[in-house]
């Protein structure tokens, strides 16, 4: 147990360091990484957006977070839950309790509702689900 602790703390903080790293990077010399099926396609993935919405979570900015990628945005706590819970399971080495009681038709379903969302947020109709950022001039218009 103990060993699976180190092992856990040891990626957090790893993982810690290099988000910090590429903040400073992306703060101070204008840094990206880019989506690679944005770069290729031209068109926005169900994940585009991620980085910049963690970034806004960051400084609190939940309306600017929620911008870059909506459907993420709203399912962060479904997906904060379910690491931890991995997490706990991993230092217990236990099964997990969530992963196990979630029907496999459920998991298909959020599957299915990623793959629609990258398909619609390409849609020109449907140009603002597109990762943008709101500028304050913006609103007040």
């Amino acid at each position: 147990m103990k060993n699976r602790l180190i092992k856990i703390l040891f990626f957090l903080i790893s993982g810690i360091i290099l988000l910090l790293v590429y903040r400073y990077l992306y703060i101070n010399y204008d840094f990206k990484i880019e989506c690679p099926i944005h770069k290729i396609t031209h068109l926005y993935c169900p994940g585009c957006g991620v980085t910049r919405m963690l970034f806004a979570i960051l400084k609190l900015d939940f309306y600017q977070a929620f911008r870059y990628n909506p459907l993420l945005f709203i399912f962060l706590p479904f997906i904060s839950i379910c690491i931890i819970d991995y997490l706990v399971g991993f230092i217990r080495n236990k099964d997990t309790i969530i992963y196990k009681r979630i029907n496999n038709k459920i998991w298909f379903s959020l599957v299915i509702i990623f793959l629609l969302f990258g398909i619609i947020r390409n849609i020109p109709k449907f140009n603002y689900l597109a990762p943008t950022e709101i500028h304050k001039e913006t609103l007040k218009n």
